[in-house]
Formats: C-alpha cells, sequence, structure tokens
C-alpha cells in the first residue's frame, strides 16, 4: 500500500507544470500594463494633496460702519473690491489687492448681515482669505491685509471645524500675519516649509486656498520671475523679493501657500497685478517667499 501511495504521488508531481522563468521582458509587460490601466496621479496633484489639509479659510469681521466705507453703489457689487482702511488708497492702474468682500452666498456661511458683534454694533464679514497651518499647535500664516483691523477672525479647517482665532503677530512691511486659532481638530497635520531658493523661472508651482471663498481650490503654474517688487495698495510701502507665478490666483487666494511639487510651501500668496483693477486674474501673481516669513518672525519663526 505504501509503494502505491508513493507512486501516486510521484506521479502527481511529474505531472505539474514546470515553473515558468520570468524574464526582463515579461516583467517589462506588467509594469507597462500597469500603467496603461491604472492612472497614477499628477505631480501636481500630489503636491496639492500633500498640503490640502493644512489649509484654511480665514474671515475677518469688522463693524459694518467700518467695513461699508466704499460708495454703496460700488459695495453693492458681489465681488466689489474693499481694502483695509489700513491700507486703503487710490491704487496705480497696476495694482490689485487679492482681498474679497464676500458675497452674498459667502455671508451665509458666516454671520448672518446684521448681526450684532461683540461690542454690539452691527457686524459684516468684510474679507475672505486663505492661511497655512505651520505647527501642530495650530499655528497659522496668513496675509496681513487679510486681518487688518478685523473685530474678530474666524477660521475654518478642512474638515469643517471652525473656530475664533486672535492675531499673535503682525508684520505689515512682508503683508504677513500669524494667527492662532482657539481650537483646532484632532490630528491637525502642519504643512511642510520648504525653500524658495531652488526656485526658477519656469519651475512649476501650485496655489491652495479659497478664491472668493469656493475650496480648497487648486490652480497650477510655473515660476515666471524671482525678486520682484509690488507697491502696496497704501503706496507707502513696498513688497520685496516677491515669487511671480502664473497659477490663478483671485480674491480670497491672500494668506495661502505657494507650493512646490514636493508639497512644501515655498510662498504665501500676496498680490495680483490688473491693470483694470477688476481684482481677478489675468496671469501676474505675487508671492512673498517663505524665507521672509521666517526672517520677519525670527529664526524659530513658528
Amino acid at each position: 500500500m505504501a509503494l502505491v501511495l508513493a507512486a501516486v504521488v510521484g506521479s502527481a508531481w511529474l505531472l505539474q507544470p514546470t515553473p515558468r522563468v520570468l524574464k526582463q521582458a515579461d516583467i517589462d509587460s506588467a509594469v507597462l500594463h500597469t500603467l496603461e490601466t491604472k492612472r497614477l496621479p499628477s505631480r501636481t496633484a500630489r503636491a496639492a494633496e500633500a498640503v490640502r489639509e493644512s489649509v484654511v479659510e480665514v474671515r475677518s469681521y469688522a463693524p459694518a460702519e467700518k467695513a461699508a466705507d466704499k460708495p454703496k453703489k460700488a459695495a453693492s457689487a458681489p465681488h466689489a473690491k474693499r481694502d483695509p482702511p489700513a491700507t486703503r488708497r487710490k491704487a496705480p492702474p497696476e495694482s490689485a489687492p487679492l482681498s474679497p468682500p464676500p458675497s452674498g452666498d459667502e455671508l451665509a456661511k458666516g454671520d448672518p448681515p446684521g448681526s450684532k458683534g461683540e461690542s454690539g454694533g452691527k457686524r459684516t464679514a468684510r474679507h475672505i482669505g486663505s492661511g497655512v497651518v505651520v505647527t501642530e499647535s495650530g499655528t497659522i500664516l496668513t496675509s496681513y491685509h487679510v486681518v487688518a483691523d478685523a473685530l474678530r477672525l474666524e477660521v475654518r479647517f478642512h474638515d469643517g471645524h471652525t473656530a475664533e482665532a486672535s492675531v499673535v503677530q503682525a508684520f505689515p512691511e512682508k503683508d504677513l500675519a500669524v494667527i492662532r486659532p482657539s481650537s483646532i481638530p484632532d490630528d491637525l497635520p502642519p504643512a511642510t516649509l520648504g525653500s524658495s531658493r531652488n526656485l526658477a523661472p519656469g519651475t512649476e508651482v501650485v496655489a491652495v486656498g479659497f478664491p472668493f471663498g469656493i475650496g480648497p481650490s487648486v490652480s497650477a503654474g510655473v515660476v515666471s520671475g524671482l525678486d520682484r517688487r509690488f507697491v502696496l495698495p497704501d503706496g507707502k510701502r513696498d513688497l520685496d523679493k516677491l515669487i511671480q507665478f502664473d497659477a490663478a490666483a483671485n480674491p480670497g487666494n491672500s494668506g495661502g501657500p505657494l507650493v512646490n511639487l514636493d508639497g512644501e510651501v515655498v510662498g504665501i500668496v500676496t498680490a495680483i497685478l490688473n491693470p483694470n483693477q477688476s481684482g481677478t486674474f489675468l496671469g501676474i501673481g505675487f508671492a512673498v517667499t517663505i524665507e521672509s516669513a521666517g526672517a520677519s518672525i525670527g529664526s524659530s519663526p513658528f
């Protein structure tokens, strides 16, 4: 019986097909098939995803009597441009700041028009901008003109969590501000800070923010130039050593990150150039370098 069983097992083993030895051509064919049937995310998509959860919407509120100091006709436009009182002037034709007043839909997401603030006066959302979380404790870097003279600040995180925030440091000469929310979501990831020193004209970059309160929205482009200069709307200060880029940026993008294809923050979006003063993008945007942010705040900025 044992001999019969051994014979059966041996026959079964002999009948098995000989294992095929894989050749390099077989491996190449399998890899090609995978690439053809499964689309991998683009580098732009990977860069945006790397920073997406660190980008926040920043809303600044002010008493209605202070915010509505434009002529009524201009203020009635859905996206009429309103500069902060501290930076208001007759802007030169080439200047266009990035902070928008909210539309009616945007107001619906915040306090209702005519709601009362802490001071008892009417409060209205004056600016909607963006920001980027730079520490695990939730410290946020944004543009100064987004938060200047605000009665109250509100931050909305990637998961919908909202919190009031306060200004910790302000650097008007760099159009930068550091704000801190009263609470943050669990496991909030800070963005990775990179360096603008590796940028060159033609380097691909990605802007992430809340243009017109819509977002987070992603746009991509290239670095158009470096070491640019921009005159602030008050005409008293210049921003220098800026990154010029052509990724779409509109009112609401201010304070949001400009990132490289590794998802590292290399700049903070601050302004656009528009001869028509319409506040919409014509292909020339500016960002403060992340080195300028660090130099303004100190060697260990956050």
